[in-house]
């Protein structure tokens, strides 16, 4: 059944929304990294399997996209996404992390190069200068606003490049091969990562802290807003879903703010901004902004 071209653009505006408070819950915790991979794996995990076997109409059949090269480069691509972003988010600050988070539209680009053979234009090239101007902004200047590098704010911005970095592959893969079983490949995925979280961590400290807060971004967060982004990348070319995903560069920020007191530098306010209304300005210019999706097979 054919959709309306606005349906991918609509549920990728509800699913990046919903994803904008998920550092602040993060914060919230009070956990480390690996344990926040793993209570935010396990739970993710355990809602998205439980949604497909309740939903899926060839359960064999999707089990068998597991051992497919697309099924494990989808695992793979959510157990790195999870680790990164929670090291980054526990060891940096926030908005740096979500600034490197941001670049997905570039690397979109880039793997399209690798995987499909597809040129790489120009304004992909001038795109991904702007963004690394606009990190290396948001990493210089601590406190003080001195200009120097700011450590922290410099792993933070690489944890979130990592983290683009797979979602682009998650979202290009997911496009190419649109009968792979969403909630399968990403629960197991997630509860890859929940595993290795839980090794790292061990049962004795996973109570520190404040679980509610993981109970609330691991099952009901993220199940709700990958799922969500990931069917959007089905209706929608991969670059609206991630000019949408800004909207996180944007407000989650702001959320982490309000919510605990932690304020973005100024640089990294600027650097935030360059970064977000470059990738704005490439993916309009590139044509790739709310055009209806072409009909694939």
């Amino acid at each position: 059944m054919s959709r309306h071209p606005l349906y991918g653009i609509l549920l990728a505006t509800a699913g990046a929304l919903f994803l904008t408070p998920d550092a602040l819950f993060m914060r919230l915790s009070g956990m480390d990294g690996f344990q926040m991979v793993a209570w935010r794996g396990m739970l993710m995990g355990s809602v998205m399997v439980l949604g497909w076997a309740v939903l899926s109409r060839d359960r064999r059949g999707d089990i068998r996209q597991l051992a497919t090269g697309a099924g494990v480069a989808i695992m793979g691509c959510q157990l790195l996404n999870s680790v990164f972003f929670c090291l980054g988010i526990a060891s940096a600050p926030a908005a740096v992390v979500l600034i490197g988070v941001a670049a997905v539209p570039v690397c979109s680009a880039l793997l399209s190069r690798v995987i499909l053979a597809e040129p790489t234009r120009l304004a992909t090239w001038v795109a991904m200068a702007a963004v690394m101007a606009g990190i290396a902004i948001a990493v210089s200047g601590g406190d003080g606003e001195d200009v120097t590098l700011n450590l922290r704010a410099l792993a933070g911005a690489g944890f979130g490049l990592a983290v683009a970095l797979m979602l682009a592959l998650n979202f290009t893969i997911l496009r190419a091969r649109p009968g792979l079983p969403i909630m399968l490949v990403i629960g197991v995925g997630a509860w890859m990562a929940g595993l290795t979280g839980l090794t790292i961590t061990g049962f004795g400290e996973m109570t520190e802290g404040r679980p509610w807060a993981m109970v609330m971004t691991g099952a009901v967060i993220l199940p709700v807003s990958f799922f969500t982004l990931s069917l959007a990348s089905r209706h929608t070319q991969a670059a609206n879903v991630s000019l949408l995903m800004l909207l996180e560069t944007v407000l989650a920020p702001v959320w982490v703010w309000i919510g605990v007191g932690e304020r973005p530098t100024v640089n990294m306010a600027i650097g935030g901004a360059v970064v977000v209304v470059s990738l704005a300005v490439y993916l309009i210019v590139t044509g790739r902004g709310l055009r209806p999706k072409q009909a694939h097979g």
